[in-house]
């Protein structure tokens, strides 16, 4: 990866193309429905077994242990240690 920078100071790196993946991502406490980031040529497992401590998840709705929806936001950062597992909606789905 290259890094270029302005004459003031500002740093300028490549773009990382992403493949969008709606999924549902159970955690310890909740249930998530959102859209997560993959980078292309790469697996949703690849994207989970990264080094980084949060997971970012757009779109994202919350819901309670019982089902109930507790809020919708544009952006959640999920801490990784605290996911249980993760489907990909299309399964979900076709799995009915």
């Amino acid at each position: 990866m290259t890094i270029e920078f302005d004459e003031k100071g500002k740093i300028f790196t490549d773009v990382i193309t992403k493949d969008i993946v709606p999924a549902v991502v159970q955690t310890t406490t909740h249930r998530i429905r959102g859209l997560l980031h993959v980078r292309r040529d790469e697996r949703l497992k690849d994207e989970l077994d990264r080094d980084e401590p949060f997971l970012a998840i757009t779109e994202a709705t919350i819901y309670s242990d019982d089902g109930g929806e507790l809020f919708q936001s544009d952006f959640v950062a999920v801490q990784r240690a605290q996911i249980v597992w993760v489907m990909p909606e299309e399964e979900e789905e076709g799995e009915q």
